[in-house]
């Protein structure tokens, strides 16, 4: 039987999967690596990390499995989205990436909205300038150390600098190069009006393939290194979210998928690019050619989760945690939490308001703030569905995945806050699974992605809405929506005394 491999470069860790033509995950392994804070807002990586880190997951995956490794026929990528990794002429890298959940360029963002106009980044791209795209890192690095933009050639983004040292083929696919905010979505070329408005080199831009191209095999010693044989059909892959939407079956209209991980993605299918959301959400280019995905973002959905844990409840599973913070009521007992730990992108695109717990008083519990925390994260992934809806796009039921699908509790107050059915899929594995799905389609085992995830995909259960819950939700919902118009300024004013 043959076999393909997803690998996913996450932010903290590389996952790779091993699935077979059913779609089954013969294997699976994890692989961590560090996290470089040096200052408040600042988040790097060192990529030589990542290439290291995939190379021992390969490896491992394929001792787990105990296949035939001659019996892996394809690899392709997912990614974390928009962070820099900037390479000279030898393609050899010049710092650290900044990544994603970096801050520091709000007066770039400001630069670019005011050299570039508003409207014509939105005309050209689709998105607002945020700190989190890559062309403010840039242009960052180019202020801040212009001895190092000086000898850049070109930029990747992270999963294709991965790529690039396994197989020696540079390029970024369009699903992650939407995410840079210097690409003509609808035209799938680079915009020169962007470039020449911001004096950045087009020719720093690399060359642009399909999510789904074959970009080659394996280098010799990648192949030795890792057990695989040399001649793994590669293909280029797609941005987290992408390769995670495809994972989850969201590849036609009316199709919306909800994922809890470091951060919170809310995810709805698009055919055209022709749309306007005026910026208040992600329009992207699909991994699935010729078709884009409109996304809102909460910076600090699972982060939010995983800071409650280690700061109070250090001792106590995730589980636990969820399943005690459950018995808390509705609403947490009158205590709200607005889930800012490292700012907000969806709806408010503000890199200085911090998070709140609104209500405190002598008689919540522990398991109070658990469940407020749980609801904050769900009511700011709420606020992406709104606009969803109110743009007019169906959204007849919603795929959970990541964290939030891994506890029945969580599902609950998703599909009550939502007010929509959630769909649980039996066998979860997220941006991975989509990476396996494009090296599967690239191989030729199905004609169309579409083909590819009614043989991979398997919904587990529908949970439907509580008409009570929502009612309720409802109410409280329109409560948390206040909380940020209200704190805005003062958090902001606090900045100053953050480390």
């Amino acid at each position: 039987m043959e076999h393909v491999i997803g690998v996913d470069l996450g932010t903290s860790a590389v996952k790779v999967l091993l699935v077979d033509w059913t779609g089954k995950v013969k294997a699976e392994w994890t692989e961590m690596y560090p996290l470089y804070q040096p200052h408040s807002g600042y988040s790097e990586q060192n990529p030589e990390d990542w290439v290291e880190k995939t190379i021992v997951a390969l490896r491992k995956v394929l001792e787990a499995s105990k296949i035939d490794a001659r019996s892996v026929v394809g690899l392709s990528f997912s990614g974390q989205m928009h962070g820099l990794v900037l390479l000279n002429e030898k393609n050899e890298m010049l710092r650290n990436a900044i990544l994603w959940n970096d801050t520091r360029t709000t007066e770039e963002c400001r630069e670019i909205e005011e050299r570039v106009g508003k409207g014509t980044l939105l005309s050209i791209t689709q998105n607002r300038a945020l700190e989190g795209f890559t062309l403010p890192k840039l242009l960052w690095v180019k202020k801040h150390e212009p001895h190092l933009y000086k000898q850049a050639r070109t930029f990747l983004l992270p999963k294709d600098y991965v790529r690039l040292r396994l197989t020696g083929h540079v390029a970024m696919e369009y699903s992650d190069a939407a995410g840079t905010l210097l690409l003509d979505i609808r035209n799938k070329t680079w915009s020169e009006e962007i470039c020449k408005a911001l004096d950045v080199d087009i020719r720093l831009c690399p060359p642009l393939v399909e999510s789904t191209e074959y970009v080659g095999t394996l280098l010799p010693e990648i192949a030795e290194q890792t057990g695989l044989p040399v001649n793994v059909k590669v293909f280029a892959g797609g941005a987290d979210n992408a390769c995670g939407a495809i994972g989850a079956g969201i590849l036609a209209e009316g199709q919306t998928m909800c994922s809890i991980g470091t951060s919170g993605v809310v995810l709805a299918y698009e055919q055209t690019g022709n749309k306007n959301f005026a910026g208040k959400v992600h329009y992207f280019n699909h991994a699935k050619p010729n078709s884009y995905y409109i996304m809102g973002v909460t910076l600090a959905a699972g982060y939010s989760f995983d800071w409650l844990k280690r700061t109070f409840l250090a001792e106590t599973s995730f589980s636990e945690i969820v399943k005690r913070a459950y018995e808390s009521p509705i609403g947490a007992n009158g205590l709200l939490f607005t889930p800012y730990l490292v700012g907000e992108r969806t709806p408010y695109a503000d890199a200085d308001v911090r998070a709140s717990f609104i209500g405190i008083d002598s008689s919540h519990t522990k398991w109070d703030f658990a469940r407020a925390v749980i609801e904050g994260i769900t009511f700011s992934l709420n606020e992406s569905i709104d606009i969803i809806k109110a743009s007019g796009k169906r959204v007849e039921t919603i795929v959970s995945i990541g964290g939030g699908a891994k506890s029945e509790e969580w599902l609950q107050i998703q599909a009550d806050i939502f007010d929509t059915p959630i769909e649980k899929l039996k066998n979860e594995q997220g941006p991975g699974m989509g990476a396996a799905m494009i090296a599967a389609c690239g191989c030729g085992w199905f004609e169309s992605l579409e083909q590819c995830a009614r043989a991979f995909k398997e919904v587990e259960r529908i949970v439907e809405p509580s008409k009570e819950a929502a009612d309720r939700y409802r109410e409280i919902f329109s409560l948390y929506r206040d909380i940020y118009p209200h704190t805005k300024e003062l958090t902001s004013k606090l900045k100053k005394f953050r480390k």
